[in-house]
């Protein structure tokens, strides 16, 4: 490949063609998609630039790939001079704790939706439950607890408002340290 204009589709259809591999190469290297995503659009101008380097289509790959490394090297030293990049331990950590704080609200919410379902009627209880433990779609259920599929989808609709604002106040509460009865 001599002269870069001339070969402008030859150098387009190498480069699609193997973009995906480039792309996942890149991605080995780099931390998020819109890093890759920088990396190959400097690395096909370099690459544009440096395209009489290449004399036949079979040594395209490993030429490209030399420089998608020295491009997304590149990349990380800029990013790691940044004094407010984080390292990975750091990264690790917070991701640890946003796992205990999620874990731990969703055992509050549970506990919470245990006790506001202990405030409905046995026959409430059953009817909000029932969708999750029993097979069939609504008009079964419907039929099944002699109610019109209207009425036992409205009827099911009140409930959830009801336990959902229930759970919300009750996380309330023992945010601020007490229980609601």
């Amino acid at each position: 490949m001599s002269n870069p204009r001339e070969n402008e589709p030859e150098f387009m259809r190498l480069f699609v063609v193997h973009e995906p591999v480039l792309r996942a190469y890149a991605r080995a290297m780099l931390p998020t998609w819109e890093a890759v995503d920088d990396v190959l659009q400097e690395s096909s101008v370099v690459m544009w630039k440096k395209l009489d380097q290449i004399e036949h289509e079979s040594g395209f790959l490993p030429w490209a790939k030399v420089i998608v490394r020295f491009e997304a090297l590149r990349a990380r030293r800029r990013v790691a001079r940044d004094r407010l990049v984080l390292s990975e331990e750091a990264i690790a950590k917070l991701a640890d704790q946003e796992l205990e704080v999620s874990q731990d609200l969703l055992a509050g919410e549970r506990a919470a939706l245990k006790r506001c379902l202990a405030k409905l009627s046995d026959e409430h209880r059953r009817l909000v439950m029932m969708p999750y433990l029993e097979a069939g779609g609504l008009t079964q259920l419907a039929t099944r607890t002699r109610r019109s599929a209207n009425s036992l989808y409205k009827l099911l609709g009140r409930l959830r408002e009801k336990l959902r604002m229930c759970v919300e106040q009750e996380m309330a509460v023992t945010a601020e340290g007490g229980r609601c009865s």
